[in-house]
Order: structure tokens, then sequence, then C-alpha cells
């Protein structure tokens, strides 16, 4: 496989996040944890069968047990704070900050060996955190406290995801094949803190759960199998560069099923997330 070709099959995973806060309002009331179990179930599964079928289980084999808690953690805490922002806070505003993920892969991979940071990067990343701090503030709205904790979790999405993503080139010899263990350990996990920390409301209805079985073979199911071959194959700068059309498309698809209003606030902060990105990712390019 080319570094091109997996850079094209990690941006895959870009346009089915986009579709990842649209599915989450679709499973409401259901609580995050559970939330979690059911979508890295399907996912999981999805990605066992594909392991089997492929001939890959023995790879698994010589995966060091690090590896799995690392992949678990990175995948069970980016979703359980996903959801729960989600829940505490407006879908379109919470996932935007949540879309700083892309600023943040292009920022934190020039702490990598061999990349550096440019000025490019530092000037986007104010740009960027300049959207996120219009969200938190509220916009012409002023500020609403009762959506703060929602907002944190986000950050603490990003955070997550970013920091997942580039140190998953530091273990870039582990089989795709072990996202699907990651997946079912992260269903596991998710079900027993669910059972001892939430109270159990399933999806509602088919709108429910077609939202929770689309969350668990799209954006919390494919999406991960080629996001981990994009990041360890591929041009992990481009796929940030990329990137910086999630938290846009995700906006676009909240507003046009109703879920968001076309606010001049929201559509400034989506720009400024956006552009910061851009603007870092060109530095990245630059020679």
């Amino acid at each position: 496989m080319t570094r091109q070709s997996a850079t094209a099959i990690g941006f895959i995973a870009v346009l089915l996040w986009a579709l990842l806060a649209l599915f989450t309002v679709g499973t409401a009331p259901t609580p995050p944890l559970l939330l979690n179990a059911i979508c890295f179930s399907v996912g999981g599964t999805l990605g066992l069968i594909w392991t089997i079928a492929g001939g890959g289980w023995q790879r698994l084999k010589s995966v060091p047990l690090r590896v799995y808690v690392f992949g678990t953690l990175g995948l069970f805490g980016y979703h359980a704070l996903y959801f729960s922002a989600l829940r505490l806070a407006p879908p379109a505003q919470a996932g935007l900050i949540a879309y700083l993920w892309p600023l943040l892969i292009v920022l934190f991979s020039g702490l990598l060996p061999g990349e550096r940071l440019k000025p490019g990067h530092f000037i986007g990343g104010i740009i960027g955190f300049l959207g996120a701090a219009l969200i938190i503030g509220g916009g012409g709205a002023g500020f609403d406290a009762a959506s703060l904790p929602g907002y944190l979790l986000a950050l603490g999405c990003a955070l997550t995801w970013s920091g997942y993503s580039v140190l998953s080139r530091r273990i870039g010899d582990a089989p795709t094949e072990s996202v699907a263990v990651f997946c079912i350990a992260t269903a596991i996990l998710s079900a027993g803190l669910h059972l001892a920390l939430e109270e159990t409301v399933w999806p509602q209805g088919a709108a429910g759960w077609g939202s929770a079985l689309a969350l668990g073979l799209g954006p919390v199911g494919l999406a991960f199998y080629v996001w981990d071959i994009g990041v360890k194959r591929g041009d992990i700068q481009l796929l940030g560069v990329s990137s910086y059309a999630a938290p846009l498309l995700s906006t676009l698809a909240l507003v046009l099923f109703g879920i968001a209003a076309p606010t001049w606030s929201l559509g400034l902060a989506a720009l400024l997330i956006t552009g910061g990105a851009a603007l870092a990712a060109r530095a990245s390019l630059s020679n």
C-alpha cells in the first residue's frame, strides 16, 4: 500500500466522523456509557468479522498488552467524553469544540521526531481557539454557565483524540486488526461502568436504534479501521489538513436536519476553527 493510498483511506474516517454528532443526537436519551457499549459492540463485531475473513487473527497474538491498553483507553475515553458533552451542551457548539482535534493533530505532530513547529502553527492555533472561545462565551447570547461542563468535556475529547492519533505513530507496528480488540474491550469496559454508574435507558424506537446502529457501523466502527491505516501508513499531517473539513461538515449536517440553528456565532466559530486548522496545516506543508 502506498503512502498516498493510506492517506486517502484515512480520509474516509473524516467523512464518517462528520455524521457523529447527528447520529449521537438521534440516540437521546440513552446515557453515554450505555451508548458506548452498544456502538462499540457493533464496531468491534464488524472488525472481528473482517479480521477472521482476512486471516489476520494470528497477528493479534504478537501485539503487546500495552498496545491493547493504549488503544482501549483512547477509544473509550474519547467517546465517553464526546457522548457526555453532547448530552450536556448544545450539540453543534459542543461538536465544534470537540473538532479542535484536527488542529491539535497538526500541532502535536510538529513535536514528533523530524518535525518542527512553525509560526503558522501557532497563528492557526490561536485562531482555532478563538473559535472555541466564541462558543464558550455564548456569542451574542452571552455566557451560558449551564453548558460549560459539556464544553469542557468536548475540549477533553479534542485533546484525547489528537493525542491518541499522534501517539499511534509511535506504536505503528501494531496491526490494524488490533483495533477490533480495542473496540470489544471498550464495549466491555463501558458496559461494566454503565451498570455501576448509570440508569439503563435504551434507544427509543426505530430512529433511536437506527442511529445507534449507524454509529456502530460508521463513525464508531469502520472509521477507526481506516483511520488507523491512515495515521500509521499515510501522511499524518496531510490527514490533519483534510480533517479540517470535519467541523464544517458536521455543523452543516446538524443545521440541515434542523438540530442546530444557523446563527452568525455558530458560523463564525466553525470558520475560525476550520480556518485555524487550515492555516496550521499550510504551515506543515510549506518548505
